[in-house]
């Protein structure tokens, strides 16, 4: 039993007690039957009356209760609805005061949900504003007004961030260009004359609109600017060549030069004025100074034909370079000659300079070559013997590929220019093969003229005797060889008692080795000459002059080589000594 129910039967059972308390009074005091049903009447009507209106009370909470409820459900679907929310579903089995106090709580949380909502969606919609002011874009497509969704909210905020970043990115590329156009401006003394300018330069960066249109008219007025300050910087440039090559041709102290340095760097207005008053006056002083401009610009003119690889027909082409009237209309000649020989120059440089290091390389191969056959080269310590022959090793493999590349390069250009690529006058694999040609004629020639020269020894070694040489031996520390002199046969002359080859032949009885050609070569490297037994002669009985008589020795030397081979003579022992 429920306790209120305990407490209605308490009532009940006070109620009689009353009653019965009431009726014992009245018994007590002697009401009359129709006084006590009078006064028992009343006692039921205001307990009824009090009843009555206690019910009275809790039939409008029960109302209030359900139209509470009634109310609550309507405004949660509404929210529901508005927070794109799924219907709110509720508890069943429960009484009507936990119902509409549920209810009543869940309304009260999604009321603060949307408001929750709308407080963001301003918050992000004055922001969206201000970079739509800023950026010059669109605002962002959602209804300030209409409660939006978690969703819409999530893509509103990554809205911002994009925009604030991209707001960020043209600040900083607006700040970068601003810079850019400053210096510009400040190279090509330009005060800023348009509106646009004037609210680049002069107004808060801050203030300024960020729109695409805007980025792009200052990336256009940069450019323009740009534009206008690198033809001045060409402008500048042509007049500081000029400038210089004025200069260098009318020889202008260093110390005034150095006055002028400043306009030889920067590239401003004020420089390209100064540089071009200079060139005014330079030129001014190169009309009254012709002669020694057209003699400057003749000495660079040798120095571009040396590069050029002219030829003495190609040099002698220009006319104007052997007159010695020294006029402006000459003087205008020679200046178109250089420009025309400079941009010769310039348009084929790669191919004269690889023309250049082959011929060093030649040269250089030469000079090795030359002290390869320099018998002082073998004195050396420093090892550089070695290094010389690496070097000309290296050479003679490298030339071969220069010339190869060298062809290459010639073929490309003949085809791209259709004429021949002329050194000299000839043709640049002409010139290459005839200096190898003339290289093999001289190292031919070397070779024969140390032949001749071989011969002519011969023939004195045939007519005076020869002289043995020994290489000389390097001696070791603490160690001593007794020195060995010997004697240097003396000729005899044609008027002497003697003939000399029977002479010779008794002091080199000990020269005998292997026939050789004229001679007999000995162990140790010498020299013999061969002769006859029965031939003793004088000079004077064999020739009159010296080529017949060293005919006739060369025939007489045949004679005893022959007789020798067939009857064999005992080596001396002397022939075996190692000098």
């Amino acid at each position: 039993m429920r306790k209120s129910e305990v407490l209605a039967a308490e009532s009940v059972a006070c109620l009689n007690k009353a009653l019965c308390h009431l009726k014992d009074i009245w018994e007590e005091i002697g009401i009359p039957e129709d006084q006590r049903l009078q006064r028992t009447n009343v006692v039921k009507n205001h307990i009824k009356s009090l009843l009555d209106m206690m019910i009275t009370e809790e039939e409008s909470l029960r109302t209030r209760l359900l139209s509470s409820i009634e109310a609550c459900r309507k405004q949660l679907d509404t929210l529901c609805l508005e927070l794109q929310l799924p219907p709110f579903e509720e508890e069943r089995g429960v009484t009507m005061l936990q119902q509409e106090k549920e209810i009543r709580t869940q309304v009260e949380m999604l009321v603060k949900e949307r408001t929750q909502r709308m407080q963001q969606l301003k918050a992000l919609t004055e922001r969206d504003q201000d970079l739509c002011d800023t950026l010059c874009s669109d605002p962002y497509a959602l209804d300030p007004n209409t409660v939006p969704s978690l969703e819409q909210l999530d893509g509103f905020r990554q809205h911002i961030a994009s925009q604030t970043t991209e707001k960020e990115r043209r600040h900083a590329e607006f700040v970068g260009i601003k810079r850019q156009i400053i210096l510009c401006m400040d190279d090509l003394d330009q005060l800023p004359e348009t509106s646009f300018e004037k609210d680049i330069i002069c107004e808060d960066q801050e203030a300024f609109c960020l729109s695409k249109d805007n980025i792009a008219s200052l990336k256009l007025l940069l450019g323009q600017l740009e534009e206008r300050k690198a033809e001045n910087q060409a402008v500048c440039e042509a007049h500081r060549e000029k400038i210089q090559e004025l200069w260098d041709r009318l020889q202008v102290p260093q110390e005034e030069r150095e006055l002028f340095s400043e306009h030889m760097v920067a590239s401003k207005k004020k420089n390209l004025d100064a540089l071009e008053a200079e060139g005014r006056r330079l030129m001014e002083l190169k009309r009254l100074n012709m002669r020694n401009v057209t003699e400057a610009i003749r000495s660079e003119m040798a120095w571009l034909w040396e590069k050029c690889f002219f030829s003495s027909d190609q040099q002698q082409a220009f006319v104007p370079y052997f007159s010695n009237d020294f006029t402006e209309q000459l003087l205008g000649l020679h200046e178109a000659e250089i420009l025309r020989l400079k941009q010769h120059y310039e348009e084929h440089k790669d191919l004269f300079e690889g023309v250049q290091r082959w011929e060093e390389s030649w040269r250089l191969f030469l000079e090795l070559e030359k002290k390869a056959t320099d018998p002082s080269r073998f004195t050396n310590r420093g090892g550089n013997l070695l290094k010389e022959e690496k070097q000309k090793a290296e050479l003679h493999k490298s030339l071969p590929k220069l010339e190869k590349k060298l062809k290459a390069q010639i073929d490309v250009w003949e085809q791209e220019q259709a004429r021949e690529f002329l050194v000299n006058g000839q043709k640049f694999l002409q010139f290459v093969e005839e200096q190898w040609e003339l290289h093999r004629i001289e190292k031919e020639n070397e070779k024969l003229e140390r032949q001749l020269k071989k011969s002519k020894q011969i023939e004195v070694d045939m007519l005076y005797g020869t002289a043995v040489r020994t290489p000389t031996k390097r001696r070791f520390l603490g160690t001593t060889t007794p020195s060995k002199a010997r004697k240097v046969p003396s000729v005899r002359t044609p008027g002497r008692s003697k003939p000399p080859l029977a002479g010779l032949q008794e002091r080199n009885k000990e020269n005998m080795g292997q026939v050789t050609g004229l001679g007999v070569p000995l162990q140790s490297g010498g020299f013999k000459t061969l002769a006859s037994p029965q031939c003793n002669f004088s000079i004077n009985s064999v020739a009159s002059t010296y080529s017949e008589f060293a005919t006739g020795l060369i025939n007489t030397v045949i004679e005893s080589v022959q007789s020798s081979e067939t009857s064999p003579r005992p080596l001396s022992p002397r022939a075996s000594q190692t000098y």
